[in-house]
């Protein structure tokens, strides 16, 4: 299929440069393999204790396949996305028990079930680890152990400072993962952790120091967090991935001046449940939104549904959010930008994870991969991070990015946040935190879905930094007041 949007574009050139890079540097992984010895060493030690001997075994990432060779268990299957790669593997290790594949973890389906499945140093190459753990459950027993190890974010800047100095191979635009951010993929996708801890303090060879500060310095208390890797055990959670009955959608997408983007959105919304109808609500566009709009309805006629709602003499995201609510006939309740900064092909994920029963109330969150350029401003990163702190600590469940504009949640669910509206106040001009709160409020399982943030392909933000801000924070002042001083008006 031809991808004509510039979007759609800048992810198929991420994997292809991956896959290219990979391609063309095999001499380069054997030259800094030796030049690591020590550290390669240390991982396939932690893998063995991790890993036991499996009578079969799926490798994710295998590379050169010199880590399923040290295995050699009765039936290995590596697979990695670089042909080049993986011939090189197969002349290396021709052996009987061991079949090396091209295959991508995130969109291949891997027909054979498997006693252990690893993730070795590779989480940091992959596009979406959602899509990569969901291929993983579907090649997992009862007793299946998926083992993980993966870098430790806190050694982001001396791992890129290795680089430099040509005592690592250069990477760019990695993944950094917290042991929440993995443990919540995990989860999201019919995994429950057994283990998880840290390792390799030292990666260097030094004679007898090494070993010391290894052995006996790296597992002290706090120290331990330090360690250079993180691993994680896993086994699949009892009763599989089992949805609910099949639901209805309603996805709303809040639009002004956004007539580049009407079109892409109906063309790459992806049809969810037993029905999906895609809600525009317009804020008194003046580029010529609401007539694209129309033009859509009747270009779509029969193949997608399509609403248009004036928003109005209202004004604000939440306005437009809450037109939306009302105008929506269906079970389940998106919001999606009309930025298209969240691609809506990552609108299934959300709509697994609420049919699953993995929450009640799931929260989009940008801050987990790796973005694009220029898709947030430093300072509004740096106010990401900080509200995130702050709404994690007033809602009581943890959070990494509250201010992601994708929310879904049942209706029946809505209706009671809706009805316990005055207790917060109705003065949120985004609709994110009359959700958040509301959901809190009810104790409802809040979880987060990774996705890509993009880069704006049409028009301009609407966020005012400043004025917003301030907002943010009385928000959070009233938050406190209700929730932790239990103070109500």
């Amino acid at each position: 299929m031809k991808l004509n949007n510039s979007i759609e574009s800048k992810i198929v050139l991420r994997s292809d440069l991956i896959r290219d890079y990979y391609d063309n540097n095999i001499k380069g992984f054997n030259k800094f393999r030796k030049r690591n010895s020590y550290y390669v060493n240390e991982v396939t030690k932690l893998a063995k204790e991790l890993v036991g001997e499996p009578k079969s075994m799926l490798d994710v990432g295998c590379g050169l396949g010199y880590f399923l060779a040290e295995f050699s268990p009765q039936r290995g299957v590596g697979i990695d996305f670089a042909p080049t790669v993986i011939e090189e593997a197969k002349r290396l290790f021709p052996r009987s028990n061991l079949e090396f594949k091209v295959a991508d973890v995130q969109k291949d389906k891997i027909e054979e079930k498997f006693d252990c499945i690893t993730f070795i140093n590779c989480l940091c190459d992959i596009e979406d680890v959602w899509a990569a753990f969901r291929t993983a459950r579907s090649c997992a027993t009862q007793d299946t152990r998926l083992v993980i190890i993966n870098y430790n974010y806190l050694w982001a800047p001396i791992l890129k400072l290795g680089e430099k100095i040509g005592m690592r191979m250069p990477q760019s635009n990695l993944n950094w993962f917290s042991f929440e951010d993995v443990s919540n993929l995990l989860y999201l996708n019919g995994f429950e952790l057994v283990n998880k801890g840290y390792s390799c303090l030292f990666p260097i060879k030094i004679p007898i120091i090494s070993n010391l500060i290894n052995r006996f310095i790296a597992p002290l208390p706090f120290i331990h967090r330090l360690g250079l890797v993180t691993y994680f055990v896993a086994r699949p959670l009892p009763g599989g991935l089992r949805p609910s009955r099949p639901c209805t959608v309603s996805v709303i997408c809040p639009v002004r001046n956004e007539v580049g983007n009407i079109e892409e959105c109906c063309r790459r919304l992806p049809k969810m449940g037993t029905h999906t109808e895609l809600i525009f609500v317009d804020g008194n566009s003046t580029d010529g939104t609401r007539e694209k709009i129309l033009e859509m309805i009747e270009k779509y006629s029969g193949s997608l549904e399509i609403q248009l709602v004036d928003q109005g003499e209202g004004k604000g995201k939440g306005d437009a959010m809450r037109k939306g609510y009302a105008a929506a006939r269906n079970d389940i309740f998106m919001i999606l930008d009309g930025d298209l900064t969240v691609p809506p092909e990552d609108l299934p994920k959300f709509y697994a994870a609420i049919e699953e029963g993995r929450g009640e109330f799931i929260n989009g969150s940008r801050l987990v991969y790796s973005m694009e350029e220029d898709a947030m401003m430093p300072l509004n990163l740096a106010g990401n991070k900080f509200f995130a702190f702050v709404f994690s600590f007033l809602l009581g469940q943890k959070l990494k990015d509250t201010l992601c504009g994708t929310k879904v949640l049942r209706r029946h669910h809505y209706e009671m946040i809706e009805k316990n509206r005055s207790w917060f106040g109705d003065f949120d001009p985004f609709g994110d935190f009359d959700l958040l709160f509301g959901a809190a409020r009810l104790n409802l399982r809040i979880v987060e879905i990774p996705i890509r943030y993009r880069a704006r392909a049409y028009g301009e933000t609407k966020i005012s930094r400043f004025s917003h801000g301030l907002l943010l924070f009385k928000m959070c002042w009233i938050a406190l007041k209700r929730l932790k001083f239990r103070l109500h008006a």
